[in-house]
């Protein structure tokens, strides 16, 4: 009887191993994944790291900063894959345990995270130089003329950003009046601090130049037109 419970003990152990190794895949598998539809690609890194590149499509929530992260990963789906990466693998390792432990179903994280990536040899998205911010001024400009103005302070790799773009496309579409600026929310930081908006997404509502109100985070199209009369 013993030696059949250590047999069971080394067969659940192998499993285990089995299980924990499908949680985490090379570049190259990694990099082939995520090419596929309805995935989602997640990089838990700073937001100066992710300025320096980052996967293709991938969306970013700093794991360091937890009310951040908790906020963010609440717009991924739980039900559909996510590959998570880092610098190294440390952090997405802690940040792809919380995800499984709070419900998502398949969460794969990348072995070795960019350091690896870039050994392979594969490249990354936005590896650019930092791109000049709006002008305080410009932005001034485009907000004080006449009628109604909406401010968009967001960024397309911030997941509720990404889950209000049909939401301003449905209001836009209803509202020829109303005139968009875009404020990019991982580099424009100057106009950011000018205008007290340092939550992604935020937006403010203006008429004939003066401010009217301001909503922070996830909303509807309803709210939004309450707020442009």
């Amino acid at each position: 009887m013993r030696k059949l419970l250590t047999i069971s003990a080394l067969l659940l152990a192998g499993l285990g191993v089995s299980a924990q190794d499908k949680q985490r895949e090379d570049a190259a598998t990694f990099a082939k994944d995520i090419a596929q539809p309805g995935v989602q690609v997640f990089d838990v890194r700073t937001a100066a790291e992710f300025r320096t590149g980052y996967l293709p499509n991938a969306l970013q929530a700093d794991y360091t900063r937890k009310e951040e992260f908790q906020e963010r990963v609440k717009y991924l789906h739980k039900d559909q894959p996510v590959y998570i990466y880092c610098l190294s693998g440390g952090r997405s390792t802690a940040a792809a345990k919380w995800m499984r432990e709070n419900g998502f179903t398949s969460v794969v994280e990348l072995d070795g995270g960019i350091n690896a990536w870039k050994q392979a040899g594969m490249s990354l998205a936005g590896a650019k130089g930092q791109q000049p911010q709006m002008a305080i001024s410009s932005y001034l400009q485009q907000v004080q003329t006449k009628g109604w103005v909406l401010t968009d302070v967001g960024a397309a790799w911030c997941p509720p950003c990404k889950q209000m773009e049909p939401v301003l496309q449905a209001l836009l579409n209803e509202r020829k009046d109303v005139k968009l600026v875009k404020v990019d929310g991982g580099n424009d930081t100057e106009v950011m601090q000018s205008i007290n908006a340092s939550k992604l997404p935020t937006f403010i509502i203006y008429k004939d130049g003066e401010e009217q109100g301001r909503f922070t985070g996830v909303t509807s199209k309803e709210q939004l037109m309450n707020m442009l009369k």
